[in-house]
């Protein structure tokens, strides 16, 4: 049997595109192993699926001075020894990586054991792990055109993220009902995020009663973050959190305000959602999130409204401009090449998987 090792860990970015991949691996005839950290949010998420899962020891490499700077490298090479080890028993034909720091003493024993690697790279810029491991992928997959020009030409290509296939079964009518909607109004989506979620839950409540004239609401606010003053507000309902709904709660939504993270951004052009981005800003991050919603609203997929300008009426504007135009937000997402990554990467993986 063929035997794929997929690694990644650290956020759950970093592990649900492997779990996406998972499912047609499997139909394609491939034995699944996963590497990852001894504790991490992988280890549950995949253990939750059946699929066996082998810790390593994993060290964070930072751009700044900390004194575990000292330490850390000692755990990275633990690591690569572990790595090497369970690559040595396991004998997989190819590792998937989908990054984080505990995937690069893994994508570093794949090469001194002559196993081919892949890694994906989310970001328009590679985060530090996935540069580490950059001379060492024999191939690496892309979320944006722009992110070609700064990976090694002749290993990058423009791929996409993989996406969970259960997004793609959601079902409107169950969506309204969850909610408790009707079809006399448009839905409004808005997902915070439980990071930096604090700008956006204000913006979106101090316009709420404006909104609620030409839409239906749901706002999915972050932990801790509900407002029960606006429990019984007809035409909005709000969720600290969704999981097993959210797939019918974005087949209802006719327009999407989402935090801008790969991830969250590439499942809204799989799904053909009309949004509105508003990323993270730059002192709140690596600035990645302003670098991927500008490259989606350059792309025709999404309205950009970044963090600083955001007032009542810039976010009353963007809301009803991507409404109007929703039609043709969409023809521009339809027409990606970024929509089908799950087949793209397969094909790479079974060419890899030919040579060895």
């Amino acid at each position: 049997m063929k035997k794929i090792v997929l690694t990644g860990g650290g956020t759950a970015g970093h592990v649900t595109p492997n779990i996406a991949l998972i499912p047609e691996l499997q139909k394609n005839g491939y034995e699944v192993h996963y590497i990852g950290s001894y504790d991490g949010i992988e280890k549950k998420l995949i253990e939750e699926l059946g699929i066996p899962y082998y810790g390593i020891s994993s060290g964070k490499l930072r751009r700044y001075f900390d004194p575990k700077n000292f330490s850390d490298p000692l755990k990275v090479l633990k690591g690569y020894k572990e790595a090497r080890k369970l690559l040595k028993k396991l004998k997989p034909d190819v590792v998937f990586s989908k990054g984080g720091f505990v995937a690069v003493p893994v994508v570093y024993a794949a090469k001194t054991a002559h196993i081919p690697s892949i890694i994906h790279e989310s970001d328009m810029s590679p985060g530090l792990a996935n540069k580490l491991c950059l001379p060492f992928a024999s191939k690496v997959c892309a979320n944006f055109p722009e992110a070609l020009e700064s990976l090694p030409k002749g290993k990058a290509v423009l791929t996409g993220t993989p996406i969970r296939k259960e997004l793609f079964y959601g079902n409107r009518d169950k969506g309204l009902r969850f909610c408790g909607f009707t079809t006399e109004k448009p839905v409004l989506l808005i997902i915070g995020g439980s990071l930096g979620a604090v700008a956006v839950n204000q913006a979106v409540r101090a316009v709420l009663p404006q909104l609620l004239k030409d839409f239906q609401v749901i706002h999915l606010c972050g932990k801790g973050k509900l407002d029960p003053s606006l429990s019984n507000t007809k035409g909005y309902v709000q969720y600290e959190y969704i999981e097993q709904e959210l797939r019918d709660l974005f087949a209802a939504a006719d327009v999407i305000l989402s935090r801008a993270g790969a991830n969250a951004i590439c499942e809204l052009l799989a799904l053909r959602i009309p949004n509105i981005l508003v990323p993270l800003p730059a002192h709140a991050s690596r600035g990645d999130q302003i670098l991927n919603a500008k490259s989606f609203a350059g792309q025709g997929f999404s309205y950009l409204l970044e963090e600083e300008n955001m007032t009542s009426e810039t976010l009353l504007s963007a809301v009803k401009e991507t409404y109007l135009h929703r039609e043709d937000y969409r023809k521009a997402m339809a027409a990606s090449q970024q929509n089908d990554a799950i087949s793209l990467i397969l094909e790479m993986i079974k060419e890899l998987t030919k040579r060895v």
